[in-house]
């Protein structure tokens, strides 16, 4: 892969990175205090200047509440389902376990109902 592909890579990635941070509503310094970078580093990543870790990518990830493939650019035609599936799953995570059981067993309950009528 050519240094021009990896770079327009990595502009498309900060793009991407920076358009999901602002729909969070996070500041550079608080998402950079989360992912424990210094801003300068979000702004370079965001700007596509400079490459991250796993570690660090990983970070991201769970900071802004998506998926790596949508990061990547990897939506697909499923991109709209799936984010809808990711909301659902982080609101339920916040949930006390007490309540993440109950919708587990209503969930449950629900596909082997749609299965009988199958």
């Amino acid at each position: 892969m050519s240094n021009r592909a990896i770079s327009t890579e990595l502009i498309e990635l900060g793009e991407r990175i920076r358009k999901r941070r602002q729909e969070m509503k996070l500041s550079q310094e608080s998402f950079a205090e989360k992912a424990g970078i210094s801003v300068n580093t979000v702004s370079r990543i965001e700007g596509g200047q400079t490459a991250m870790s796993v570690e660090i990518f990983r970070k991201m990830i769970e900071i802004l509440e998506t998926d790596a493939n949508i990061l990547m650019g990897k939506e697909g035609d499923d991109a709209e389902k799936r984010k809808q599936f990711e909301e659902v799953f982080y609101r339920i995570q916040k949930m006390e376990w007490k309540e993440q059981k109950i919708i587990m067993q209503t969930i449950d309950s629900l596909i082997e109902s749609f299965n009988e009528y199958r």
